[in-house]
């Protein structure tokens, strides 16, 4: 069977108005260090023999895009080969055949946020024992904004995906490569280009790789070092 190999050129001013600033303010600066997030499901059926294994990707389908798949591609095999394969040499045959792709597309999503107004109270005028008066006057509420209800509103997500699939040509003679592990790592965010999340989603993929069979899990990264968070 003769299978199509790419060999890629390898090896980002009122009080409700002051408290909502304040909750602005925060969520930006909380958002700046908001970790990374990707959600990974995996299966697999992993040979116990394919340290060592040459390596090699198909063809990508998108020929509009070479240089870009080319890029993530070399993330790929940076990972491969922590997990001791190595790439096929130019032209020669390889074990494992590497398929991949990568894809971004916007949601928009409806979503519910609490709504609160500023109340204030009158306080009357009086006349005091000695006859002076006092006159009436309004004040914010003592106990602050009041909740009246919820406001549908709207967000713009950005999901970012990559799929992997690895399959192993070794076997019997005349038959087809087999899937030996496939993965899909998604990211949702701030609409944003995708080429400075895909780093993140291939090495989510190859966390703990190959991981137990039908594996799901989540890989949080701190988004000033990229450092894996552990807890």
């Amino acid at each position: 069977m003769a299978i199509a190999l790419h060999t890629p050129s390898f090896f980002r001013l009122s009080r409700a108005r002051l408290i909502g600033g304040a909750l602005i303010l925060v969520a930006l600066l909380s958002g700046c260090a908001s970790p990374i997030t990707a959600r990974v499901s995996s299966f697999q059926q992993w040979p116990a023999d394919a340290a060592g294994a040459s390596f090699g990707f198909l063809a990508p389908a998108d020929h509009t895009r070479e240089l870009e798949q080319a890029s993530y591609a070399s993330l790929v095999a940076t990972e491969l080969a922590k997990q001791g394969l190595q790439a096929a040499a130019s032209g020669q045959p390889a074990r494992i055949l590497v398929d991949m792709s990568v894809s971004s597309q916007l949601e928009h999503r409806s979503y519910s946020r609490p709504v609160y107004q500023d109340q204030y109270i009158n306080r009357p005028g009086f006349r005091d024992a000695a006859g002076r008066i006092y006159p009436g006057y309004w004040m914010p509420d003592p106990f602050g904004p009041r909740y009246i209800g919820n406001q549908q509103s709207m967000e713009t997500v950005q999901v970012s995906s990559l799929r992997l699939r690895l399959l192993d040509t070794q076997g019997p003679a005349g038959s087809s490569p087999r899937t030996v592990f496939e993965s899909s790592a998604t990211q949702e965010g701030r609409p944003s280009p995708l080429s400075p999340v895909v780093p993140y989603l291939v090495r989510a993929v190859f966390e703990d790789f190959p991981g137990a069979n039908g594996r799901v899990q989540v890989v949080r990264f701190k988004a000033d070092t990229g450092e894996v968070i552990r807890k």
